[in-house]
Order: structure tokens, then C-alpha cells, then sequence
């Protein structure tokens, strides 16, 4: 019996029972006074017995049973009702705790000639502000007025000559151009610059050249303390659905666990947010011969899978969608939400952001990028790998900016302004893409690359690639919890 008609028995016999239907015109038969005698509530479904039987004479069981169900039903509807209201009332309430605080929304970029120098004039600015308020830089076209004094110059750095002893740094600003030259340690550190990049240099005005003393990154302060949350977030992303790879087991038990139907119930039951950094869908033609690997072909089809993995999950838990560059949306970086014809598709408790999008949730600020620049940063980097990917994560924080190399393999759109730029220090720098796990802490800021949920792909056979696929970083407390999902 549905759990709307239980409660306090209202004891009635059946001779009660036939007097009630005598008193509405109806004889009923000893069987289904019975029924009615034994209901939970005989007075409700003596009514309803007459509201759907207004043309018998003789009550019978069948009109009995006819009536249980037709009440059943209709605590059915309004008990869906009701939940219904509380889950809108939830989403509400959740949605005003979630604040998006840097999104690039529907940015349309025509890629003139003017958007590239505007582009590269806000990146300049943008960092150059940061290093201000630590150094007094001088203009590259006054540095002929001091002469033989100590110097900072801020610059975008335009090329770099490894001279084996010594590097050559060439570094433009609004102004000019100029050549500084690292030595010894400082060479080591000049070797690892990227094309594109802002940077700071103090060093002794020689000539038409500086000579380094040091090379300084925009950087983040040192801080020492970490963010505490009363409350969990999940951070995962490559879900990749769509793929022959996609691991639909594991991803079932990750499920399980989210819905409190595992061990660990502590942890999962103060699951509040899931923040998914991109690659939800394998996509169509993002690798040569993908089509190969593919379960499902149709993108839409892909995101509708999707959507039917995430209404599995309890809808209690928020849940922020970040795309990457095998969604459905362009290329370029910085990238909008999925288009509205696919985000319908998922259920309310799932919301799209950009990518990158910066969150605020309940004080918790989390950057969320993709991160396909890693690709370039371990490229260019050789101390740097893929096994580690938290360590490739914390260059991008040292240089405050989210894809420092222009016309690497992360394209990037250039809009008026450098959205990549990372103006306000997060809590939580949120990245995937290369397939691989790490966290790690850097000056205070968690740093997380979420694995992925797709086995090895032939394209990444043929490039080496070993996925740590399936595994879970959760935020509680001041702790971050690795859960793999990856076993039997």
C-alpha cells in the first residue's frame, strides 16, 4: 500500500461499513465491506468507491479494488507534485549559493588585425599591473636615460636564443624592443620561457642590452593557508561518453557511491557540487580515424547519453559543466557553454559554464580551464610530464595565465580582452585533458587535474599517452580524498 495511505488505522467493522453505503443509496457486498473495513482509512475510500460507481447498486470487490487504485494514483501525482516544488525550491536556493563570477559567455571574436593588437595590448597591461605593484618598470624607449643604473623592464617575450653559455631574451612592450642576456642559473631559468609570455627583468642596462640579475614571473603570493569548506565538492572531467573507451562500469559504481549506496556514505552523503572541466563527449572528428572509436556517432545522440548518465545521479548534488575541445562548441580558447539545444538535454541540476569560468561557491572560488595549453607547457618544458600534471598546472598560476604560448596547439580567439589572464586568485585551479591524476598545493591554491573516464584510445597508443583513468578528487574540510574507481 502506497506510503500516502498508511498512518493510524481508523478501526471500522464491516456491518459499519454497510450501513455507511446504505446511507448513499448502495447495498455492498460482504467481501468488499471487508476490503473497506480493513482500509486504512474507510471513510476516504467509502467516498471514493461512490464517486466512481455512481451507477451500481451492489458495491463489489471490483469496485473496491477500482477505487484503492484510483486513490493511489492520485497520492501518487501529488506526492510527485510536492517533490517536484521542494526540488525546484532546492534548485533555487543552490543556484543562488553558486555564483559565476567570470563566465566569456557568447563571445564573438572576427579576428582582425586590430583584435590581435588589442589582444596582446590587455594581456601586456593586464600582467604589467600586476608586476607594478612590486617593481617601478621603465619604459623601454627612456631606458637611454639611465645608463649604467639597475633597471626593470616589463615585456611580452618575443623570441628566445639559447647561446649554449648564455640566453637571449628579446622583450617588447608598448614602447620598444629590447635584448636581455642571462648568464649561469638565470640561463636555466630563461630556456624555460614560452613565446607570448609577460615578464619582469631587473638587470644592468649594457649597451643596447640588459644584463639579467633576475627574471620574475607574475606569480601568485606565497600563502601559506588552505581554503576550508564544510561541505564536498567532486572534481572530475574526460567523461568522454560517447567513446567505445567510455568505462560504463566504473562510471556506475562512481554513481553508486554519489547516491550513497556504497561504503564511504560519510563521505558522499556531504557531496555538494561536481565540477566537470570538459571533454564531456568524445565529439566527431577530433582525431584522425576517431570514427573508429566511436560507440555512438551522432554528437547530439553523444550528449543525450550523456544527460541520461547524469539524471542517474542524486539531484540534491549541483552539478557545473565546463566544455573542452572535443565539445561541441569552437575551438578556440576562451570557449562558450554548450549551445542551448544541447544543455536542455541535462537535467535541472546541471548548469554550463564556459570554459574558463570562474565560480564562487559559498566562498569556495574555483577556476575551472579545461586545460589544453598543458599540452604546450609540457612540451616546451622538458623537466615536465604528463604523469604529473599538477606540476605543468603550477606554471600556468606562475605566469598568471591560462595559455601563455600564442599559435601553439591551444588555439586561442583573440578578443579585445585577455580572458585567459588570470586576474583573480582562485582557491581551487580546476583542469583535465591530459587524461593523467594530480593535485597538489601552490601558494595556497589547490591544484587538481581530474583523470578521465575513458580507456587508452588507439590515437593515444600511437602518442604514447597512459591514462590514470577513473579517478575522483573530493574537497572536504581542508583535505582532498583521491577515490579510484578504476578496480573490480
Amino acid at each position: 500500500m502506497e506510503e500516502g495511505l498508511r498512518g493510524v488505522v481508523k478501526s471500522i467493522d464491516a456491518v459499519t461499513v454497510a450501513k455507511k453505503f446504505l446511507v448513499r443509496g448502495y447495498n455492498v457486498s460482504p467481501e468488499a465491506a471487508k476490503i473497506v473495513a480493513s482500509f486504512p482509512d474507510p471513510e476516504l475510500l467509502i467516498a471514493e468507491v461512490c464517486k466512481i460507481s455512481r451507477n451500481s447498486f451492489i458495491i463489489c470487490e471490483e469496485d473496491v479494488i477500482s477505487a484503492i487504485r484510483s486513490l493511489e494514483l492520485r497520492i501518487k501525482g501529488s506526492q510527485r507534485a510536492e517533490s517536484e516544488v521542494k526540488k525546484k525550491e532546492h534548485h533555487e536556493k543552490a543556484q543562488e549559493r553558486i555564483r559565476v563570477l567570470r563566465d566569456v559567455g557568447n563571445l564573438v571574436v572576427e579576428g582582425s588585425v586590430e583584435d590581435f593588437v588589442a589582444y596582446f595590448n590587455s594581456r601586456l597591461e593586464k600582467l604589467s599591473k600586476i608586476f607594478r605593484a612590486r617593481i617601478q618598470p621603465t619604459p623601454i624607449r627612456n631606458l637611454g636615460r639611465v645608463r649604467g643604473e639597475v633597471v626593470n623592464v616589463v615585456g611580452i617575450v618575443n623570441n628566445v636564443l639559447d647561446k649554449k653559455e648564455s640566453v637571449i631574451i628579446e622583450l617588447e612592450d608598448q614602447t620598444g624592443t629590447i635584448n636581455c642576456i642571462a648568464n649561469g642559473k638565470l640561463a636555466e631559468t630563461a630556456r624555460e620561457l614560452l613565446g607570448d609570455e609577460v615578464i619582469a627583468i631587473s638587470g644592468t642596462l649594457r649597451g643596447n642590452s640588459i644584463l639579467a640579475d633576475r627574471i620574475l614571473f607574475p606569480d601568485c603570493p606565497i600563502n601559506g593557508n588552505k581554503k576550508h569548506v564544510d561541505f564536498g565538492v567532486v572534481f572530475i572531467s574526460d567523461t568522454h561518453f560517447g567513446s567505445k573507451g567510455f568505462l560504463e562500469e566504473k562510471w556506475k559504481a562512481f554513481v553508486r557511491w554519489l547516491n550513497c549506496e556504497t561504503d564511504m556514505s560519510d563521505l558522499a552523503e556531504k557531496i555538494r557540487y561536481i565540477i566537470v572541466a570538459g571533454d564531456i563527449v568524445d565529439g566527431v572528428g577530433v582525431y584522425p580515424e576517431q570514427e573508429n572509436e566511436l560507440a555512438i556517432v551522432d554528437i547530439y545522440e553523444q550528449y543525450e547519453n550523456a544527460a541520461m548518465h547524469f539524471d542517474e545521479i542524486r539531484d540534491d548534488i549541483e552539478v557545473i559543466i565546463s566544455p573542452g575541445n572535443h565539445d561541441a562548441v569552437r575551438q578556440a580558447e576562451p570557449q562558450p557553454s554548450l549551445p542551448k539545444e544541447i544543455a536542455k538535454l541535462f537535467p535541472k541540476n546541471v548548469r554550463n559554464v564556459g570554459n574558463p569560468a570562474l565560480l564562487d561557491l559559498e566562498g569556495l572560488k574555483v577556476l575551472v580551464y579545461h586545460g589544453r595549453s598543458l599540452d604546450d607547457i609540457v612540451t616546451k618544458i622538458s623537466r615536465l610530464n604528463y604523469e604529473s600534471p599538477q606540476k605543468a598546472m603550477e606554471e600556468l598560476l606562475k605566469r598568471r595565465h591560462l595559455s601563455p604560448l600564442y599559435g601553439g596547439r591551444s588555439p586561442i580567439a583573440p578578443a579585445k580582452e585577455d580572458l585567459l589572464v588570470i586576474d583573480e586568485i582562485p582557491d581551487v585551479l580546476h583542469s583535465g585533458h591530459v587524461h593523467t591524476y594530480g593535485t597538489s598545493y601552490y601558494r595556497g591554491v589547490l591544484l587538481v587535474n581530474s583523470s578521465t573516464w575513458q580507456a587508452q584510445t588507439e590515437f593515444q597508443k600511437k602518442i604514447n599517452l597512459n591514462p590514470m583513468p577513473c579517478n575522483v578528487a573530493v574537497l572536504l574540510g581542508e583535505n582532498v580524498y583521491r577515490l579510484n574507481f578504476s578496480g573490480g
